[in-house]
């Protein structure tokens, strides 16, 4: 092996060229990778949240008012049906024969009434006579009228348009006064009912923007309005009671459904950043701001209302400013940093943070 050296002066050149070279890449470390996002001009409004229940906006249980046994059913579990529609028939023969009865009664005392009456006007009958037979007659009809009464007693019919229950009655089971025939609800639009804090008294109006959700449905979103406010606050809760009506066109919703209720309240444009640009100290909030030559800027700034994942800020941003999300550890105020990707809504978290150099990971 031969042993080649450099003569000392040459040698002491190279290794102060190495050197300088090894300070230089110490001096000038790679620029550190961040992820921004834009500041956004969007719709924005402020977020009333409570849990409601559903219920139909009409409703009725239908019962019987009679004593009897039912002779006909005409509807079966969960039919639609429409106002006046038959529903059930109890045995009622003998009112029917009391009808005819009531019936020719009633003919018979008006045929009576019509033939007295030519001949009191000519003189040739007492006026007493008439009365009687007009009051006869009036009497026929006030008994008709009761029999059609009692007749109409044993047909139960729908009084409003909408969805029957489940019926646990079979033809020829005796009914009672007030026994269950079956439910009857108007579903084609629905009354939710929730509480809300009587804080807000101030801006809960007739009128307000309602949005529910329900775990039944994921990802499905329905729109209503306020209907009315109660006039009482609960003196146990302090809240008030708050009624919205939900259209239900296509009948998915049911009553007694539990709805996760968000009132959107004084709509308007607002600037608005990710909830992770933020950097709280003490009172006050600040983000990083990228400048256009990727300079840093440590900014404060005044955040109004929120909702998940953002938050509206009042002064300190203009719209198209990029804020720092995910590296802020890795970045201080006017240092140079490179933009390793940029968070528009278009790729989920993990990719975002596979994106920065080393482990991918920031703060």
């Amino acid at each position: 092996m031969i042993n080649f050296q450099f003569p000392r002066p040459l040698y002491l050149l190279i290794t102060a060229v190495t050197l300088l070279g090894t300070a230089s890449q110490a001096a000038d470390p790679p620029a550190p990778g961040v992820i921004v996002a834009p500041v956004r001009l969007v719709e924005f409004a402020d977020r009333i949240e409570a849990l409601g229940t559903l219920a139909a906006n009409e409703s009725v249980e239908l019962t019987a008012t009679v004593t009897e046994t039912i002779s006909a059913i005409h509807f079966d579990d969960g039919d639609r049906v429409e106002t006046d529609q038959l529903l059930v028939e109890m045995t009622s023969q003998e009112e029917h024969a009391q009808l005819e009865e009531a019936s020719s009664t009633v003919n018979e005392a008006y045929r009576q009434y019509q033939r007295i009456k030519p001949l009191a006007n000519e003189g040739t009958a007492a006026k007493s006579l008439l009365d009687q037979r007009k009051r006869e007659w009036e009497t026929a009809r006030a008994r008709l009228a009761g029999i059609e009464s009692r007749l109409a007693d044993r047909l139960i019919k729908a009084p409003f348009q909408g969805v029957v229950g489940l019926r646990d009655l079979s033809v020829g089971a005796l009914v009672q006064p007030g026994d269950l025939i079956t439910t009857l609800d108007d579903d084609r639009v629905m009354k939710l009912e929730f509480p809300v804090s009587a804080t807000y008294l101030e801006v809960l109006r007739p009128g307000l923007e309602v949005i529910a959700t329900s775990r039944a449905f994921v990802g499905r979103t329905f729109t209503g309005v306020v209907k009315a406010v109660n006039s009482r606050v609960d003196p146990v809760t302090r809240s008030v009671r708050v009624r919205a009506l939900l259209p239900n066109p296509k009948r998915l919703l049911s009553p007694g459904m539990l709805m996760y209720v968000e009132l959107q309240e004084n709509p308007r444009e607002a600037l608005v950043i990710p909830e992770e640009a933020l950097q709280p100290l003490g009172e006050q909030q600040f983000v990083f701001v990228v400048s256009a030559d990727n300079l840093v800027e440590k900014r404060e700034v005044q955040i109004g209302g929120r909702r998940p994942g953002q938050v509206e800020v009042l002064d300190g941003l203009s719209s198209g400013d990029q804020v720092v999300t995910h590296g802020h550890s890795r970045a201080a105020p006017g240092q140079a940093v490179t933009i390793s990707a940029i968070d528009d809504g278009s790729r989920t978290l993990p990719e975002l943070l596979n994106a920065l150099p080393g482990s991918g990971r920031a703060e």
